[in-house]
């Protein structure tokens, strides 16, 4: 079975995602000298995390993976339909994180060259558009938030894939069967680690707005399916949230994730660090 490693962050976040990631073998067992390497945050709005990607998060993740010392690092988002990408990161910083190397990029995935692919066996979305980048890269690594989806009932690294889609394709997306097109949109994206920042979570509303905890956790895993599923029952520990009559496995994104062959459920998640949480 899949392992997710969760560790209570410390007073250096830093070091919490190095450990978090330590407990899967470290970035050293993801990442090779060479590496062309694709950061996917969440930048979907410029709302503050959780809704949004924190940048310091962010700067960490960069700054561990340089010191694999890739041939380059590429932060590549694609906000919100009728949203300018390029002024959410400049607003909330990013573009400062191409001055931590010269080998670090961020990339506007709107104005990427698009490639249609097929779903072979799909009964939702038969095909869809996704960035030619995702076939020039080596390694991806997806960093999802923690958060509820008033429409996909919860957004973690499954929903955070509906920016690799053409932007005009997200219409029809949205429209009807949203989190199964979900599921069968994840058969064409193959990240090869999973870094989830729920230091702080909604547990009700999303994507933009909610209502905050603060599990001030962080998960690592290289399965989308089981971290997804432990980021639930996260949210399902605090009264109040929108989830509570749901079983994480019925879930429709992560129902069909499974049954696709995606992801599984996890083992018995370990707490890498002592907790320090809000209950």
């Amino acid at each position: 079975m899949t392992t997710v490693k969760k560790v209570a962050v410390g007073d250096d976040l830093c070091s919490s995602i190095a450990e978090a990631v330590g407990g899967l073998g470290g970035f050293s067992s993801f990442i090779e000298a060479g590496d062309t390497v694709l950061l996917k945050p969440n930048f979907n709005s410029a709302d503050p995390f959780p809704a949004s990607t924190d940048f310091e998060f962010l700067r960490c993740v960069v700054q561990l993976t340089l010191e694999r010392e890739p041939d380059r690092i590429i932060i590549g988002e694609s906000s919100a339909l009728n949203s300018s990408t390029t002024k959410i990161m400049d607003r909330l910083g990013v573009l400062e994180l191409e001055a931590l190397s010269p080998i670090v990029q961020v990339i506007d995935l709107k104005k990427a060259k698009w490639v249609e692919k097929k779903i072979p066996g799909a009964n939702y979305l038969r095909k869809v558009h996704v960035p030619k980048l995702l076939d020039q890269v080596d390694k991806i690594i997806l960093l999802p938030c923690l958060k509820t989806h008033f429409l996909a009932q919860f957004s973690g690294s499954l929903k955070l894939s509906v920016a690799f889609m053409r932007p005009r394709e997200r219409i029809s997306l949205h429209i009807r069967n949203l989190q199964q097109k979900i599921a069968e949109l994840n058969t064409l994206i193959h990240p090869d680690l999973i870094i989830m920042d729920a230091r702080k979570c909604f547990i009700s509303g999303g994507p933009y707005k909610g209502e905050v905890r603060v599990p001030n956790l962080l998960l690592s895993s290289v399965d989308r399916v089981a971290i997804d599923v432990e980021g639930v029952r996260i949210i399902q520990g605090y009264p109040g949230n929108s989830l509570a009559q749901v079983d994480p496995l019925d879930i429709p994104q992560i129902k069909l994730a499974m049954a696709i062959g995606i992801g599984e459920v996890s083992q018995p998640v370990e707490l890498l660090v002592g907790a320090n949480v809000d209950g």
